[in-house]
């Protein structure tokens, strides 16, 4: 259940950064999971914000792995 608990925590974060515009824009992964960047550039200022996220659960990787193909789809 710890792992299940983990994984909705991960996702929430995930979600937060795409809802707020963030894009993916690099993952890195190792044996301690994946780190994601995700990068949204301010119209105003034309600054890029950058944020990492690491996401250590299976189930953590197989969903902004999901997300990540529709971003590229979209793209595309």
């Amino acid at each position: 259940m710890r792992e299940h608990q983990q994984y909705l925590i991960e996702r929430e974060k995930i979600d937060y950064f795409i809802d707020r515009g963030y894009r993916i824009n690099g993952i890195t992964e190792n044996l301690s999971g994946a780190f994601i960047e995700f990068n949204l550039k301010d119209v105003k200022t034309d600054e890029i914000l950058n944020e990492t996220l690491h996401i250590q659960t299976a189930n953590g990787r197989k969903y902004f792995s999901a997300l990540l193909l529709k971003q590229i789809q979209s793209v595309t």
